[in-house]
């Protein structure tokens, strides 16, 4: 038996219908107060956080800081060699505006390894890494916020009475590195700050929780879309007020597609006249094709030793979808007639998408609707990813007609990580079908917290 199983059985055995239902009131108003929301739905449904081991989430801290160590390399290596930067399929106009900040130090700032977890027997989480999201990860407010009214719960605390447990905040970690990279660009002061979006978006609401994170903490923060912003004499301006920092949550792709590389927000980066997070540059490593880069044995000399057992043992076989022989289970294999003779072993991803548009996992589909997004792969840039195991947990849930039961969820494991080392903070979602994710409507979230056991 893992090690977290008796904790979690502790936490089940207290979820009786009287303390779910006082702890959902406790929950239900802290999420409206709290700007807890993806757009009008709460963030979550969910009556327990996820509960790792000290053990294990030290083990995810060590694989995250190795992966992203191999990323970096990765990513160095793609800004001098053009032949390896084609891998990952950028766009020429991507292409333009990633030779902007080809000076930096820090590839990725803040990160988001998105990773399946299955609790060993062995004390050592099975950890797999899914996708990386290097460019505008969500969720940092959101959990941290999560986290602080789970802690308000009759559940939670009579579960503290049996195990110690820490939340895992994260909103410090971006704020220091928030000033840490200004500080390397060349601010002196405190920034003033930029979020920069489009309008209307379902996660508007972990903007405002930033927004008044950073002004608590003294720095002057904006939340603007593209079309607010001017730049004039050197100048970045937001709704007319000048700033020097901008967290980036818009997507590179989708500003590029409205604007192309005409914009205010691009002139100023290209002239360093504003400190971004995350850079443009960040969408090297946030392509889909990046893990298809780190894991094809055409890329091993890249990567230290630690580096490759880290790769080989957490990022599952992954390979851009084109006619091409490659190797598989030391085997050579000829990879299309491979994808479509091995739907159930497969997942079909786009190379240059979000909240799990276009994913097809094979063993979902019918045999036509799997050679279909065959096709569809290779008109569009695309990678294929061998299946891995997902964990399953119970958790107390509130149902759609309001009444609570203890269920089985699908439950996935994404740690932040931080100035390109330092693991803080986890998102985790929970999900009762196949595919994890908020934005397709298909989970919900909960807190992540470390259990002394």
């Amino acid at each position: 038996m893992a090690a977290i199983h008796p904790a979690i059985q502790t936490y089940l055995d207290l979820a009786t219908p009287q303390m779910m239902a006082d702890s959902w009131a406790v929950l239900e108003r802290g999420m409206r107060q709290g700007h807890l929301l993806f757009g009008d739905r709460l963030l979550s449904t969910a009556l327990r956080p996820q509960l790792v081991t000290v053990q294990e989430w030290r083990a995810a801290s060590q694989m995250s800081a190795t992966l992203v160590s191999a990323f970096d390399k990765a990513y160095q290596a793609m800004l001098i060699d053009p032949a390896l930067r084609a891998q990952v399929w950028l766009t020429p106009e991507e292409e333009i505006i990633v030779g902007y900040e080809a000076g930096v130090s820090l590839p990725v700032p803040i990160g988001r390894l998105d990773c399946s977890l299955i609790h060993n027997d062995s004390g050592e989480p099975s950890l797999h890494l899914l996708e990386y999201n290097a460019e505008s990860p969500a969720a940092i407010a959101y959990e941290d916020g999560l986290a602080e009214v789970f802690l308000q719960t009759p559940l939670l605390h009579a579960f503290q009475q049996r195990y110690p447990i820490r939340p895992l905040w994260a909103k410090p970690a971006a704020l220091q590195t928030l000033l840490s990279i200004y500080r390397e660009w060349g601010g002196r002061s405190l920034p003033t700050v930029a979020i920069v979006d489009w309008t209307g978006l379902p996660t508007q609401h972990e903007f405002i929780l930033f927004q008044e994170y950073f002004t608590h903490h003294g720095i002057r923060t904006l939340i603007v879309e593209p079309d607010a912003m001017t730049y004039e004499g050197g100048v970045l301006y937001a709704d007319g007020v000048a700033v020097d920092f901008v967290y980036k949550r818009i997507l590179t792709h989708e500003l590029l597609g409205r604007y192309g590389i005409e914009h205010p927000l691009i002139y100023a980066v290209r002239d360093r006249a504003v400190c971004m997070m995350n850079r443009f540059s960040c969408k090297l490593l946030h392509k889909k094709a990046s893990l298809a880069l780190l894991s094809d044995e055409q890329n091993a000399h890249l990567f230290s030793r630690e580096e490759l057992a880290a790769i080989q043992r957490h990022i599952p076989w992954t390979r851009r979808v084109e006619e091409r022989m490659t190797w598989l289970d030391n085997a050579e294999i000829d990879l299309l007639p491979f994808i479509a003779a091995n739907q159930e072993r497969l997942v079909l991803k786009p190379n240059d998408e979000y909240g799990g548009k276009g994913v097809v996992l094979g063993w979902d589909v019918s045999q036509a609707q799997w050679q279909q997004a065959i096709d569809e792969a290779l008109r569009q840039p695309s990678v294929v990813q061998m299946r891995v195991p997902l964990g399953q947990e119970q958790f107390p849930v509130v149902l759609p007609d309001g009444a609570f039961a203890v269920q089985p969820r699908l439950v996935d494991f994404d740690p932040f990580i931080f100035d390109g080392h330092y693991a803080g903070g986890c998102l985790t979602r929970l999900s009762a079908g196949g595919l994890l994710n908020v934005t397709a409507g298909g989970g919900t979230t909960t807190p992540t917290m470390v259990v002394a056991v």
